[in-house]
């Protein structure tokens, strides 16, 4: 199959497909060996590939060889045809050889599940906090691989703030059933205090509309923090045992409800009426399981339908649950099960699947999107699959099988379609077509480190997908904030766009001077970012047009309120209607006194 001039390929980084050419062209840069196929070329007997290729036995097929579904057993797109470097194999289907960074297999391959997942947390049950994974391209390899340094897991930055210890306080006893408390309205949304957070706020700069410190009588270990969500003109939150809402304008709560027992469990977005489902444990003791589901409507507060998941078996886990929304389906994703509900009623769409393989993870948004887990026999050796579900029956609509090995571990964005694999100590990202096939891999510049933020959240049984940070896309561009640069006075990072179609880096953006920029979404075409608060200046909201160049201030957050804005535990931003919040990932302290000045939430505008 022919391909189009500008389908060059791709020199190292993430491990991108390389299209077949018709004139060889080796690798750039160093280490110099043997030359490389396209990803997905065949093999002939006794060849050895380069190195970053998976290590399969004998023979292989292409990359799109083994996608079961609706498009049966396809060969890829090219055929059986030999790789732009003769007799090697491609990363997604073939062997690997032992090249400079060790025998390191392909992009597209299945990774085993959670490597080089962060450790569980210390004193404080925060644990460490929140460390980016850190990706360093290097231009003549097709993967990264910590092996040889190329890829590796970094432990974090020494100016982070550590999670504070816990200690001392003690929850609330839980009534039988959730309650909701409607407020009164009252409070100023100001944490209580009598400070005037704008006394110091210059010309140009956004107000501080409130802040928010912790009303939650909170476990000795603290607790995790989920949402926050904007619904019309209330932002929710939600803490241990507490949903709550309160007015984006000034902060006062307008309702709370009340969980019986831990809430465990929530997805990134509600779905488009505003209506949630959260998990809650079905006990208060260290046994209880994430098993209990509880629809909310968060306009409201009032609480709706609630069921008990069903277990599937004895290897149904239910310590750990995901949940994803996507229309009126609401997915509970676990190790080797998982279900669907529907949001509005409670009624239960689908369970475990026909077959040898069954997903465990959801990512939701405009469409479902399922990892699958397929049963080999082999648990170090994983086969993983890919898929867009039907919301309302739960059958695939197309199914993407990477190589053997390889797992899905994080969706990127859901349309276009950019999903991140790992492998033991590799990582790759591909982007997928409508129909399912594969429309690129992407590749880094030499040097480039990236990290993107999907959380603090490190489940054993169930793992989220979709939820990350630090990146977005557009039709044809994947935008990806770099890991921190300390080289100078402060940190400060770049936002590189890639090619959806090429897979290679189309353009680079700086920080602003002395500060870190984090993407969040497209908004009306650009890229959203959120700007850091550094020392003595504040953060914001900027974007960044589709071309690239120099970020542009949509809200300009006080200097004279940066220290404020820097303290927020793994911070979570959202930004609506011109109005930008600010609230912790988790909330802990060393003593009640502590716990209860502790800044929780914060709001910006004009």
């Amino acid at each position: 199959m022919t391909q189009p001039p500008s389908q060059q390929p791709p020199q190292g980084g993430f491990g991108a497909p390389q299209e077949p050419q018709g004139t060889p062209q080796p690798p750039q840069g160093p280490p110099q060996t043997p030359p490389q196929p396209g990803y997905g070329h065949p093999q002939a007997p006794g060849q050895a590939p380069g190195y970053g290729y998976p290590q399969q036995p004998g023979q292989q097929p292409g990359p799109y060889a083994q996608q079961p579904g609706p498009y049966g057993q396809q060969p890829g797109p090219y055929g059986q045809q030999p790789g732009p470097y003769a007799q090697q194999p491609g990363p997604y289907n073939a062997p690997a050889q032992p090249g400079p960074y060790g025998q390191q297999p392909g992009p597209y391959a299945q990774t085993q599940q959670y490597p080089g997942a962060p450790t569980p947390g210390g004193p404080g049950g925060g644990g460490a906090r929140r460390k980016p994974a850190v990706i360093i391209g290097a231009a003549a390899v097709a993967l990264l691989v910590i092996g040889g340094g190329i890829f590796f897991a970094m432990s974090g930055d020494g100016d982070k703030k550590k999670d504070p210890v816990a200690q001392q306080s003690k929850g609330a006893e839980p009534n039988s059933s959730p309650s909701v408390n409607e407020g009164d309205g009252n409070g100023d949304g100001n944490g209580g205090g009598d400070e005037d957070l704008n006394a110091g706020r210059k010309k140009g700069e956004a107000k501080v509309l409130w802040l928010q410190k912790n009303d939650i009588d909170l476990p000795r270990n603290g607790s995790d923090v989920r949402g926050p969500w904007v619904v019309g003109d209330t932002i929710v939150k939600g803490m241990y045992r507490t949903v709550s809402g309160y007015s984006v304008s000034d902060g006062k709560q307008k309702w709370t409800l009340k969980l019986p027992a831990d809430l465990c469990a929530a997805p990134v977005q509600p779905a488009t009426n505003g209506k949630i489902v959260i998990g809650v444990k079905n006990g208060t003791t260290d046994k209880a399981d994430c098993a209990d589901l509880q629809m909310i409507d968060l306009n409201t507060g009032k609480a709706g339908w609630k069921k008990s998941i069903q277990k599937n078996g004895t290897w149904d886990f239910l310590s750990d649950i995901s949940l994803a929304i996507s229309g009126d389906t609401v997915t509970v994703g676990r190790t080797g099960n998982s279900s669907a509900y529907r949001v509005s009623d409670g009624k239960e769409l689908f369970g475990k699947q026909p077959g040898n393989c069954q997903p465990f993870a959801f990512a939701g948004g405009p469409k479902l999107i399922a990892a699958a887990n397929c049963r080999t026999g082999d648990v170090d050796n994983p086969q993983h699959q890919i898929q867009e579900l039907d919301p309302v029956t739960g059958k695939p609509k197309w199914t993407y099988q990477p190589k053997r090995g390889w797992e899905i571990d994080r969706v990127y964005s859901v349309t276009p379609l950019v999903v991140s694999l790992k492998k033991e100590k590799e990582w790759s990202i591909l982007a997928l077509k409508e129909n399912g096939q594969l429309r690129t891999g992407i590749t880094s510049d030499k040097g480039d480190k990236f990290a993107p933020d999907c959380g603090s959240a490190f489940a054993i049984f169930g793992k989220s997908l979709d939820g990350c940070t630090g990146v977005a896309a557009d039709a044809n561009t994947f935008y990806m904030a770099t890991a921190p640069d300390s080289s100078g006075l402060a940190r400060t990072n770049k936002v590189v766009a890639f090619d959806l179609n090429t897979g290679k880096s189309k353009w680079k953006a700086a920080a602003p001077s002395e500060r870190m920029v984090k993407p969040l979404r497209m908004e009306g075409g650009n890229v959203l970012l959120y700007v850091e608060a550094g020392f003595n200046k504040g953060g914001g909201i900027a974007t960044l047009a589709p071309t690239g160049g120099t970020p542009k201030m949509l809200l300009q957050h006080p200097e004279s309120t940066s220290e404020i804005e820097s303290t927020f535990y793994n911070s979570k931003v959202v930004y609506a209607d011109g109005r930008s919040f600010i609230a912790s990932g988790r909330v802990s302290a060393r003593n009640d006194k502590e716990e209860l000045e502790t800044k929780t939430m914060m709001a910006f505008g004009n």
